[in-house]
């Protein structure tokens, strides 16, 4: 089901978001900065512990070199002069050309920066800190965002969140990919044009994603900490399937889930708990002992099928049946023996769908709005009750992205009233770009009258959540952008709640928390003083898949316009396949050929203009 659908059986009428954008910005969008090459897709950092921290960067040469070694190093000032730590690392084609790099001896609770040299050539300068110890810290500060389809606007609330300099981390919950195809009422067409099924389409998917100036600004100041959503491999999966794969004609689900996390770990600067299992992400942080926050999956590992159909609560037998799961017994025992020898103040979780229950009343009984949701695995949520409770976990703060609109809700017992009787509270975020529903009069009214525990919600604005924390409560701001239509925009506070020390129910908040904080400098958002690296018009991003057996998908950047013809040759010089392409735009594209006459063995595939300017690609036939 569409994140835009479950609430269309609470309101009488509904009105999607649509963007009218303006073509100057998304031409803009579109275009490479020359000045970065060969690092363009920026650069990230993600997982911090306490001496520690993953660094990632992607390398586009004009002609790849396979394998390819890149430089790297940590140090504490924007020259990268006190350098603390460095080295090399190499990639290649199995992984996408992408780099990634634990780079350890850090010192707690510290600001560093980072960058990535080739040949003479550097990245953009990264910006990113370690997790404090004990009670170092009285303070924290996350921004949290979720759900950002490319193909429904611009990235605004990035390009605000990069401008802050008052977060200690970034937590996305989710879908930072879509897998839809290219369907763009906006002109913000997805690459490929395809529905994403292939390790090539996720691959290009991630590339077209973190090529975006406002998402790459962000990841270079803060330190992200991800898990994945649905949309990241197909809409409302599940451990065996998912409502938008069918397996008559895209194949495998286990083969679409193992590409799917396989580009994922590859493009996410993101530490895999365990190498050997692409599907387990969970994994915790502790923030000294004034928080500690657990990254949940929901999705691929041990969730059962959404239920469809009757969906009355109260005496669905599917809906109710105890052996149904959405996080497993694996995964509980460890959040449980994590929480339990948690010394931490405040316990977060971070994951994916609503927990708090979203009903309605029809023909005198309670319906489920959305299965997807966990109201759809009611036993399982029982057991997550059950595990806070008889453990006695208090300051529980949970975090919901998904569902592309806002959300204050405490999490209610069955004899839940006027906030009491909660095992804690939970805050939804809305979406950065992904549709969501129009406010409509009464709606809210409406939902919080069948749903008490709903202290507040937001059904129509974009934006991100900024979730303050101290020693004495914690407090959730949503913030909100005016458009996402074009890149001019403005940001206002939506709404504030918090949970004091103690409490188990939301109070509202009377404004957003203040900005003031003494962090260092933001990392140069460009290369200072870098002179412009002379280019080719035609730059090859991509071949995909290589090795390749049959259909190939090249993807490739132009400069500006021009008259494109894509060859391909072996080793020897000789022209095996050629094609006219037609007079191509600037910006991101792709193109792709049959090659199945060709013979096992290597080639080389040239793009070429009128202009005489050539990107080239060796590509390997199986």
């Amino acid at each position: 089901m569409k994140k835009t659908l479950p609430l269309l059986f609470l309101l009488s009428a509904t009105l999607f978001v649509r963007a009218q954008e303006n073509p100057a910005d998304y031409s803009a969008r579109s275009l490479l900065n020359p000045g970065l090459a060969p690092f363009f897709h920026g650069v990230a950092s993600g997982d911090p512990l306490t001496d520690r921290v993953i660094l990632w960067t992607r390398i586009t040469l004009d002609l790849p070199i396979d394998p390819v070694t890149v430089s790297w190093k940590i140090a504490t000032d924007t020259n990268l002069v006190n350098v603390v730590n460095s080295g090399s690392v190499t990639t290649d084609v199995s992984r996408d050309y992408t780099v990634k790099v634990d780079a350890t001896g850090l010192q707690p609770n510290s600001w560093y920066y980072y960058g990535f040299t080739y040949n003479g050539r550097r990245s953009i300068t990264g910006r990113t800190r370690t997790l404090p110890t004990g009670g170092a810290v009285d303070s924290l500060r996350f921004g949290v965002v979720s759900c950002q389809d490319y193909q429904n606007g611009f990235y605004n609330a990035y390009n605000h969140m990069a401008k802050r300099n008052d977060l200690d981390a970034v937590f996305h919950l989710g879908d930072f990919i879509y897998e839809y195809a290219a369907s763009s009422s906006v002109g913000h067409e997805h690459e490929p044009a395809n529905e994403s099924i292939s390790l090539s389409d996720y691959r290009i998917r991630h590339s077209q994603y973190k090529l975006d100036d406002d998402l790459r600004a962000a990841m270079q100041q803060y330190p992200f900490i991800c898990i994945w959503d649905d949309h990241e491999t197909a809409n409302d999966s599940y451990k065996d399937g998912a409502e938008n794969h069918t397996p008559a004609t895209e194949g495998s689900f286990a083969d679409r889930k193992s590409y799917s996390t396989k580009a994922y770990a590859e493009w996410m600067p993101i530490r895999m708990p365990d190498p050997a299992n692409s599907e387990k992400i969970y994994r915790n942080f502790a923030w000294g002992d004034l928080a500690e926050t657990y990254f949940l999956e929901t999705r691929l590992l041990a969730r059962d099928e959404q239920v469809s159909g009757n969906l009355i609560a109260t005496n669905n037998p599917t809906l109710l049946d105890t052996n149904r799961r959405m996080m497993g017994p694996e995964q509980m025992t460890w959040l449980k023996n994590g929480m339990v020898s948690s010394g931490a103040r405040w316990q977060i979780l971070a994951q994916q769908v609503m927990v708090a229950p979203l009903l309605f009343n029809a023909l005198g009984q309670q319906r489920v709005v959305n299965a997807d949701q966990w109201d759809g695995y009611p036993a399982e949520r029982n057991r997550l009750y059950q595990l806070i409770q008889n453990n006695h976990i208090n300051n529980l703060v949970v975090l919901t992205g998904d569902i592309h609109t806002s959300w204050a809700n405490d999490l209610p017992l069955p004899n839940y009233n006027n906030g009491a009787n909660s095992v804690g509270v939970e805050f939804v975020g809305t979406s950065i770009t992904s549709q969501n529903l129009l406010n409509l009069p009464g709606a809210l009214s409406l939902i919080q009258g069948m749903n008490p525990h709903i202290k507040w919600a937001d059904l129509a604005a974009h934006g991100y959540m900024v979730l303050d924390i101290n020693r004495q409560r914690t407090q959730n701001d949503w913030y909100f952008v005016s458009t996402i239509a074009t890149t001019n925009y403005t940001m206002t506070c939506g709404k504030s709640y918090y949970l004091n020390d103690g409490d188990k129910s939301l109070s509202p908040g009377s404004s957003c928390v203040t900005q003031t904080r003494r962090f260092p400098a933001p990392a140069p958002r460009f290369i200072e003083n870098a002179s412009v690296q002379e280019m080719d018009n035609v730059l090859v991003f991509s071949v995909y898949p290589n090795p390749f057996m049959e259909q190939v998908v090249v993807q490739f950047h132009l400069m500006e316009a021009d008259d494109i013809t894509l060859s391909v040759t072996d080793m020897n010089g000789r022209k095996v396949y050629a094609s006219y392409l037609g007079n191509i735009q600037k910006g991101l594209q792709y193109a792709h050929f049959d090659g199945t006459h060709l013979s096992k063995g290597q080639y080389v595939v040239t793009l070429s203009g009128r202009k005489k300017s050539v990107g080239k690609m060796i590509l390997k036939v199986d």
